[in-house]
Formats: C-alpha cells, sequence, structure tokens
C-alpha cells in the first residue's frame, strides 16, 4: 500500500471535510445566476467514476472517457436545454446521444453549451465526456506535477466540478454584471427583453426594506435604502431577482468599496470602504487528502473559513487555483476577504525562479529584470491572457474577492506591465497585484515581498506594502496526521505544538504587527492546512488543528 493510500485510510472528520453522499456537492453550483431549472448530473457515472472528483483522486488515468445516461423531468425543457461544467482539466470533447456539441480547452474555468439540438428524440440521454490532460504547459496548470514532492503536488485530470442541465426560453437572462459602492449597485443584464422588474432584500433582518423596480435599461444604478455593508466583521449582503418576460434569475450582492490613500504620515494604505484596513490573511491552496482539488463536500469550505476566523484572520490568498463558486459564495455569506492569484502557465525554472531571487533579492526587487522577453511562446501567453479574462469574468461578482495576484514569483511571468493594464481595463475596482514576491516590474498596485529566510523588515514606499508570502514553520502531528513520513517541505521546523506556537505568536509580535502603522498594509502567512510533503499548515493535511490561540 502506497503512503497516499495509507493516508487516505485516515477518516477525514465531518466538521472539516463532510462526507460524499450519493449527489455530492447538490447545492446550486452558480450562487450568482440562478434560475428554478436545475438538473445536477453529479453522482457515480457508467464509467465507474463519482463526478465531480478529479479522476487521479480515484486511481484513475490522466485521460478518459466519461460517459452517463440520463432523463429529464416532464415538462423540464422551456426552449432551450444549456449544459453546464464548472470545470475540466484539460481538454474536454463531449457527445451527447453520440454526436459532438463541442470542445473545451483549459482546466479552471466554467463553460456551457446549448444542447437543445443535440438531444434525441426521447428519453434517455447519453452524455459522454472525452477527456484529454498530459499536463501540457501551455495551458494554466499551477501547483500539478507528475513527479510531485515538495511544493509540486499531485495532478489532477478529468471533471472535478459540478456538471448540471438547465433549461431557459428562448429570451433569457444570459449573465449579470454588478458593481457596488457604498450607496448602491451598477447592475449591468446581458439579456434581450425590453423591461425588467427587479427585487433586492437585505438578507439579514432589521437590516432594510425591500425595493421593487421596473426598468427598461439594461444597464442602471440602484441606490439602496439604508445601505449596510460587507466586511468580514459585517459580511451584510442583498438578495436581488431579475424577472424579464419569461425568464427569471436571482442572484445577490455585497456594498464595498477598495482603494489606496496615504494616511497623514505619508505612508499608502489599502482601503475597504473607504477607511485604512489591514489585511490579515493566509495562504490558501486548496488541496484535500482524497479529493485532491475538492473536500469531500461545500462543508470542507465553510469549516476551513471558519477555523481561520477562529484564529483571527480576514483573508485567504487563494494560491493559483480557481475555485467552484460556492467556495466564494462561502466566504462572502461568511465574511472572508479573498485575494485571488490567477493560475500559471509555462514552464517553471527552479534556478532563474527560485535560487536567483533567494541569492540576489535585492537585485530581483529593483527592475534589473525585464520581464518583455519572458515565456515568448504566443499561444502560451495567448492563452494566459484568455484564462485571465475568463476567471475574472466568472469572479467578478463576488464581493469577498478584492485583490488579483497576476505573476507568482516569476513562473511564467511575461510583460506585466501590460498585463496589468489589461486587467484593470477588464476590472478596474480591485488592487492588482502584478508580481508578488520578486521580479518587479514599473506597473502594480503595491509592493509585494515574500520573506522566508530572512527578517521581515518594511522600507517606506510609495505604495502600499504587502507582504504575500511569510512564515511557513513547519510542524507534524502525531500520530499519522501527515501524508509522508519520510519526507518534510518547510521554512522553519518545529517539533512540538508548543514551540510552534511560540514562534509563530513571536513572529507576528515582532515583524508583523509594529510595522502596521508604517505602511504594513496585508499579510499572509504560508499556511492554511498541510499539503502533501508540505507540513507548514495551521491544520494539518486532514484539517486537525495544530494551534489554538488567535494571532
Amino acid at each position: 500500500m502506497s503512503k497516499k493510500e495509507e493516508f487516505n485510510k485516515l477518516k477525514v472528520s465531518e466538521e472539516y471535510g463532510g462526507v460524499v453522499g450519493d449527489v455530492p456537492f447538490s447545492k446550486y453550483p452558480r450562487p450568482q445566476l440562478k434560475r428554478d431549472s436545475f438538473f445536477n448530473l453529479n453522482g457515480k457515472w457508467d464509467c465507474g467514476v463519482v463526478v465531480p472528483f478529479p479522476t487521479d483522486s480515484r486511481g484513475k488515468p490522466e485521460n478518459d472517457t466519461y460517459f452517463t445516461t440520463f432523463t429529464l423531468p416532464d415538462d423540464f425543457i422551456k426552449d432551450r436545454v444549456i449544459l453546464n461544467f464548472g470545470a475540466v482539466d484539460q481538454i474536454a470533447t463531449v457527445f451527447i446521444d453520440g454526436k459532438k456539441v463541442g470542445e473545451h480547452e483549459g482546466g479552471y474555468t466554467p463553460f456551457s453549451f446549448d444542447i437543445t439540438d443535440f438531444l434525441a428524440a426521447e428519453n434517455p440521454h447519453k452524455i459522454q465526456v472525452d477527456v484529454v490532460d498530459t499536463l501540457d504547459h501551455k495551458y494554466p496548470y499551477g501547483k500539478q506535477k507528475k513527479n510531485r514532492g515538495g511544493m509540486w503536488y499531485t495532478p489532477v485530470s478529468g471533471i472535478w466540478q459540478t456538471v448540471w442541465i438547465e433549461s431557459v426560453p428562448a429570451s433569457y437572462i444570459r449573465g449579470l454584471k454588478i458593481t457596488p459602492d457604498l450607496e448602491g449597485i451598477n447592475l449591468e443584464i446581458d439579456g434581450d427583453d425590453a423591461e425588467y422588474q427587479i427585487q433586492i432584500k437585505p438578507r439579514a433582518n432589521g437590516q432594510g426594506s425591500e425595493q421593487s423596480l421596473t426598468t427598461r435599461e439594461k444597464s442602471l444604478y440602484i441606490k439602496i435604502e439604508n445601505p449596510k455593508l460587507w466586511s468580514p466583521e459585517e459580511p451584510n449582503l442583498y438578495d436581488i431577482t431579475i424577472k424579464g418576460a419569461q425568464d427569471t434569475v436571482q442572484s445577490y450582492f455585497g456594498l464595498r468599496t477598495l482603494g489606496i490613500a496615504p494616511d497623514s504620515d505619508g505612508y499608502q494604505h489599502l482601503l475597504l470602504n473607504g477607511k485604512p484596513y489591514f489585511f490579515n490573511g493566509v495562504l490558501d491552496q486548496g488541496y484535500w487528502p482524497e479529493g485532491i482539488f475538492l473536500p469531500n463536500s461545500e462543508l470542507g469550505w465553510e469549516s476551513d473559513i471558519l477555523a481561520m476566523k477562529k484564529l483571527g484572520f480576514n483573508t485567504l490568498r487563494k494560491h493559483i487555483k480557481i475555485e467552484p463558486s460556492n467556495f466564494y459564495e462561502a466566504c462572502d455569506r461568511l465574511g472572508m476577504v479573498v485575494f485571488q492569484d490567477f493560475v500559471n502557465n509555462s514552464d517553471y525554472s527552479f534556478l532563474h525562479d527560485t535560487i536567483l531571487p533567494t541569492v540576489f533579492p535585492c537585485l530581483c526587487d529593483k527592475g534589473f529584470f525585464k520581464d518583455k522577453n519572458y515565456h515568448k511562446d504566443p499561444e502560451t501567453r495567448r492563452i494566459f491572457k484568455e484564462t485571465t479574462a475568463a476567471t475574472i469574468d466568472a469572479l467578478y461578482n463576488f464581493p469577498c474577492i478584492c485583490y488579483y495576484t497576476i505573476f507568482n514569483e516569476g513562473w511564467g511571468q511575461f510583460c506585466a506591465d501590460e498585463l496589468y493594464d489589461f486587467v484593470k481595463s477588464l476590472d478596474a475596482t480591485r488592487i492588482v497585484d502584478s508580481t508578488s514576491g520578486w521580479f518587479k516590474q514599473k506597473k502594480s498596485d503595491v509592493h509585494s515581498d515574500h520573506v522566508y529566510f530572512r527578517k521581515i523588515k518594511i522600507k517606506r514606499s510609495d505604495k502600499p506594502i504587502v507582504i504575500s508570502e511569510f512564515g511557513g514553520y513547519s510542524f507534524k502531528l502525531e500520530p499519522n496526521h501527515y501524508f509522508n513520513k519520510n519526507q518534510n517541505y518547510g521554512y522553519k521546523t518545529f517539533h512540538s505544538q508548543a514551540e510552534l506556537e511560540h514562534a509563530i505568536q513571536n513572529l507576528y509580535a515582532t515583524q508583523i504587527k509594529p510595522y502596521i502603522k508604517k505602511g504594513l498594509c496585508a499579510a499572509i502567512y504560508t499556511q492554511l492546512s498541510d499539503v502533501e510533503d508540505e507540513t507548514n499548515g495551521f491544520l494539518t493535511y486532514d484539517r486537525v488543528p495544530k494551534i489554538e490561540r488567535p494571532l
């Protein structure tokens, strides 16, 4: 039995991971655009795999064919039938009743097909999904590596987010774009109807009264009566219903703004809702011992969020991985800011991307290395930009997302200044960190450093200062709350929980908190949980806490 198989025999507690049911991940998978037609295709498919868990988490090969049959309920079909995929890694070709519907490339973003004209005359219907995943680095791949170890993890392939069907009228609402401020929202409706009825209801009792209006505008500003703002401390949300002639969708929003401004001493600060705010965060890589890319259920995400809030954190840096939408909904609802990384593609160089900036940090921090000629392959650059745009489109409406990281530690980095402009053109409302760690160029909203092998020292900057990675203190919790008995990856090793907790408390007391009044705006500790060989989490890989006291 392999080490991974031995570890997976451990029972992941229901508090942290939940349990796999007959229809795992049964919540409506697109909380920002819900309608009453929802037919979930998750569960055990005829090929023997359980959707949506990635096939590698169940011992399947990289390339596989998924197939199952389904019977649509009576009167389900209105006019058109849409087949939706949360994500499939990496290339998916979809067939309905033996006819090819289409193909999608890239393993982290959602896609859909109108399958109405492909459905045979009678139920049941057959769906087939051919998946190819060679871990081609022209596509975003994050931390996946065939020869896993250290900071590289078990690769995944196949369907790893919810598959579902919905039925829509011929004229339906294709999408919404919600941009909040402190008093209301700008609402953009992607639809063809001449008129829409809108209802807004505060989610919490006593938060305000319901509002209703009818509009013929596709883009309009709606002022909220007695507005209550969203923050980690008070995650106030509003439900919104938009009804056209035939179609009705439900969504939600939070009122909040982001910004940058100096204090009286000239230090630049990140602002939340117009006020300086310290983003106290942890690195969250979103890996799990059984499902790899997924917990056993949605409860796993909620438990991680609540565990970090209990320790005093208000921010998760979602590290080079795009999660299913219900993860972000949980952050919105429970009150947790998300710093969202885009997912790297192109090849990684240990010498250039890690050794060089570690040995010569000052050289790599002063713009000496120009990235115009990095990763020059035009197709790889195109795919990164397209995936970045698709990521922003998918996540735009979630109020928890306050910050984007374009490149991490030079991985796949090219033309960062141009990418900064590109991201800002798609979303000017969030903070943008162009180069997290090193290889800084000219354009970025923040000065972003990674500090592991030296003391944290903050120098005055003309930008808000973010320590976007630090810590990484390692400790293996006995008995058996680790993935690999013989391997250990971290940046400083401790041999007892008491030693670990004392060291982390001292790190915050001496190297983080004193700098908050001197321009330090955010600090991201590595990390939320252990991941395979890495044992530097506040939680073990199977989600057992290592420390208890808030930081």
